[in-house]
This record gives structure tokens, sequence and C-alpha cells, in this order.
């Protein structure tokens, strides 16, 4: 997959469990541990690279407001994923970030999330934080670096 053969911006991987309550009645992962993958490949991107705890500190939070998963291939009990999330954009309201997870370099499901920063006073959404903003656009300019790929398929 093109867009996970080089380091990406504030990227993160993770390995996924499969617990027994995730699978639905037909024996694969349920689709909503899906969406709860992509929140645990969030949440240590942002404890990584820009902690939760600072956002509050400093009147605002992340608020999702899109969430989209391709699914691929079935994901059961006894596989073992592998999830990685990376910021996409970065534009003077909203941020997006993609993930994808993979099961034995096979991709599994594709994700985005959408979302925006909001003031804990007002609830209502901010500019984007101009650290994040600068962090993100340092790292996009520069150069990539070589990585394997998660995915050898799209």
């Amino acid at each position: 997959m093109d867009s996970l053969e080089h380091k990406q911006p504030f990227e993160v991987e993770l390995p996924l469990p499969v617990r027994t309550y995730d699978i639905d009645f037909a024996g694969i992962v349920s689709n909503i541990v899906y969406v709860r993958w992509l929140e645990d490949l969030r949440l240590e991107m942002l404890a990584r690279h820009f902690p939760l705890g600072e956002q509050l500190r400093d009147g605002f939070m992340p608020v999702v407001v899109q969430t989209k998963v391709d699914y691929k291939q079935p994901v059961k009990l006894g596989d073992v994923p592998v999830g990685k999330m990376w910021m996409q954009s970065v534009d003077s309201l909203r941020w997006t970030v993609n993930a994808a997870i993979a099961v034995n370099g096979k991709t599994a499901a594709l994700g985005e999330q959408m979302g925006v920063f909001v003031s804990l006073q007002t609830n209502r959404p901010i500019r984007m934080p101009a650290s994040l903003k600068q962090q993100y656009q340092a790292l996009v300019a520069q150069p990539m670096k070589k990585e394997p790929a998660l995915c050898a398929d799209s």
C-alpha cells in the first residue's frame, strides 16, 4: 500500500487484540470493534505527539465528527491484527487521520476520522492549535523515511 511505505506524520503502530467478546454471530470481528481500534490508535497518537492532558489544561479537546471504515477482509478470533494511524491533513479548523489494519500483511480494513478541536468553555470549534499545526508542517516538510509497509496489498 503506497500510503504506508513511508513514515507518515505522527504515525503510530499498535497490535490490536481480538477478544472473544469482539466476535459476532458470524464468527468474525464485529464492525463496532474497528471503531474502538481506531479510537485506541488515535488515543495512542495523541499520547505520543499531542497529549490530551495538555490540551485539556489549555482549554480545548479534540472531537471526532466523522468516522469511516472500509472493510476489506474479515478478522477472526486467533488473528493478530496490527493497526497503523497517521495524521493525513491539518487545516485551519479540521484534522484528518487515516488508518490501516492488517493481518499477516494483508489489509483487513482502512479507516479515516475527521475532527475539530473544541473550546471547553464554549463547546464550539476553535482554530487549529498553533503548536499542532507547526509540528505537522515540520513533519511534512521532512523527507520521508523508507519503512516496510504494514500491508502488502491495498
